[in-house]
């Protein structure tokens, strides 16, 4: 009998601060096989990331503290090596060529100033000892399996001329590129669209199978659970909850969390429906005991399916109206600097958003969603069209006035941690639009206010006085939410504002946005390129495919009745678990 490719055995990591010791993983013990795919599933904090980088010897120590466990790694079938043990040059011709790993953020993996090709190059020739050009053969070849469009041009472009989908795919060359006996997969796929998310996990999968990987794929989402692994182990607050086959874990999950995870899922609700917190479930029921039939299994036929809600009335008062919006951006320049050349965003678009309303905007990268949401605040000039909110034109706004209608429309970013100013309090962070809008002119009544807004988002008063770095993902959006409530806008604009966060933070930033925006009454244009979030929140959906509009109508008419052949590619690319 072979040993396992790699086994974990009652590894416990502690990191060391100013407030002594805090554990992050407890006597975890797990195995991979050969040519087996093994999901490590939880949220954020539960140790995931954290066992993987240790097996890369990647966690600086101090402040990592080992206090017990072997990581046994038998590439070859032989003796099997722990890699806590082994010394800096061993784990140098470790990693990267029989261990490699694939990161969540492919922009900070890769290096900015280097052309893609080169950097794939340059992890070939640190493991194989080949020329520069059998080694650019062999980069155009990995470059050509991972279905890039015209692979000769993307080896000479750099990583910020590419789409995420692109940048993904040349980090998998990368990793590839030695044919490692284990594959780590550390949330390779979680800010991808689902179309593109769909291509790279059969891409991860076909090359798993046919050179016989080990894979440790890490997520947080269900559905991709479901659509590659062959095993799951789920991890709650650094320990290992419950382990087995993929089918097992969601026909029958054994503990309360892991149930938690499972039904806190949107697509399981009706909208407006409050979503469970997986941290929070101590009994929960399985989901097919609560779901509704029809979101289990989609209906064949329209028998069987909810009651048809009225149509949105018409003559309601629209907030914004939107005619024949165009936007374009250079994308070449002339001989002389000038742009020769332009690239249409927005092609010829209109709608109107009413009062009170949650309107869904989805499509995939690159569809020119987020640059519609910017066209209405402004923040990109249309090129054609017009833009009226509450039946003014925006175009012939005075500065003055530009500045005053930005008080009553807010947007909330995708990423809150580059949004925030990592040396200003979130206190200050929240204050400082009450100080630029002149909205309260006390310094004591804006501190009040704050804790107010604090409170209103289930944070605490005395949290005012940390730092962005000090918060959670969850936390930090929460912080995002207050801030934009400071100056009592009666719109947003929400830019994925939950795509990159786990099912259970975004189960609470879900339902705090229906508590607000039952208790504000706000509108909101909600851009987001996941249909199971957008059909649960919104009332409406408007589905864009570069740059123009495939279909809009009620959010369950689009997800359950698509009128577009688009719009039900992107439905049947949802990943829905089992």
């Amino acid at each position: 009998m072979l040993p396992p490719l790699l086994q974990i055995s009652h590894l416990s990591i502690h990191f060391s601060g100013q407030q002594g010791e805090t554990p992050a993983v407890t006597d975890l013990s797990l195995q991979i096989k050969r040519g087996e795919i093994v999901a490590l599933v939880g949220e954020s904090g539960s140790g995931k990331s954290v066992t993987a980088l240790s097996l890369l010897q990647l966690l600086p120590s101090p402040p990592a503290i080992y206090t017990s466990g072997e990581l046994l790694f038998s590439p070859t079938g032989g003796p099997a090596v722990d890699l806590l043990k082994i010394n800096a040059d061993r784990m140098q011709q470790v990693r990267g060529n029989q261990i490699a790993m694939i990161f969540q953020e492919p922009m900070s993996s890769l290096n900015p100033v280097f052309s893609c090709g080169s950097q794939v190059m340059e992890a070939i020739r640190l493991h194989k000892e080949i020329t520069r050009s059998l080694a650019k053969q062999e980069a155009m070849e990995l470059f050509e399996r991972m279905q890039l469009p015209d692979p000769a041009a993307v080896f000479h472009r750099y990583p910020h001329q590419l789409s995420g989908g692109q940048k993904q795919r040349v980090m998998i060359a990368m990793a590839m590129s030695c044919q490692p006996s284990l594959l780590i997969c550390d949330e390779p796929t979680t800010a991808l669209d689902v179309t593109v998310q769909k291509t790279i996990l059969r891409l991860i999968k076909d090359l798993q199978q046919k050179q016989g990987m080990g894979v440790l794929f890490i997520t947080h989402d269900l559905g991709v659970v479901a659509e590659i692994a062959d095993r799951a182990l789920v991890m709650y607050k650094g320990r290992m909850v419950e382990e087995g086959p993929v089918k097992e874990i969601f026909s029958a999950p054994r503990h309360p969390y892991t149930r938690g995870l499972l039904l806190c899922r949107p697509a399981l609700y009706r909208k407006g429906q409050r979503l469970p917190l997986a941290g929070d479930m101590r009994s929960a029921p399985h989901p097919a005991e609560t779901a509704p039939p029809y979101l289990l299994e989609p209906p064949a036929s329209t028998a069987g399916l909810p009651p048809e809600k009225p149509l949105l009335n018409s003559p309601r008062n629209p907030v914004f109206s939107v005619r024949g919006l165009s936007v374009s951006f250079p994308s070449r320049k002339g001989l002389l600097g000038r742009p020769a050349r332009y690239t249409r965003a927005v092609d010829d678009i209109s709608f109107d958003i009413y009062e009170g309303e949650t309107l869904g905007l989805v499509g995939e990268s690159g569809c020119g969603k987020t640059t519609l949401g910017r066209a209405l605040l402004q923040l990109v000039r249309p090129g054609a069209g017009k833009i009226l909110y509450r039946g003014k034109d925006m175009a012939s706004c005075s500065p003055g006035a530009l500045k005053h209608l930005r008080r009553d429309i807010q947007l909330i970013f995708q990423d809150p941690f580059s949004s925030l100013n990592p040396r200003m309090t979130v206190g200050a962070a929240i204050e400082e639009p009450m100080k630029v809008h002149r909205i309260i002119t006390s310094a004591g009544e804006r501190r009040k206010k704050v804790r107010e807004l604090l409170e209103k988002v289930g944070l605490t008063p005395e949290q005012a006085n940390r730092y962005p770095h000090e918060f959670s993902g969850g936390q930090r959006q929460r912080i995002v939410i207050a801030r934009a409530l400071a100056v009592n806008p009666s719109f947003l604009v929400c830019d994925e504002s939950v795509s990159a966060l786990d099912v259970s933070v975004q189960a609470q930033v879900l339902n705090l946005l229906n508590d607000l925006k039952t208790a504000y009454g706000f509108t909101i244009l909600f851009i987001s390129h996941d249909l199971s979030v957008v059909r649960y929140f919104c009332d409406r959906i408007c589905v864009m495919n570069r740059g123009r509009m495939e279909e809009m109508g009620e959010a369950e008419d689009i997800c359950l009745r698509p009128a577009s052949a688009y719009t039900r590619v992107l439905l049947d690319a949802i990943l829905r678990g089992l």
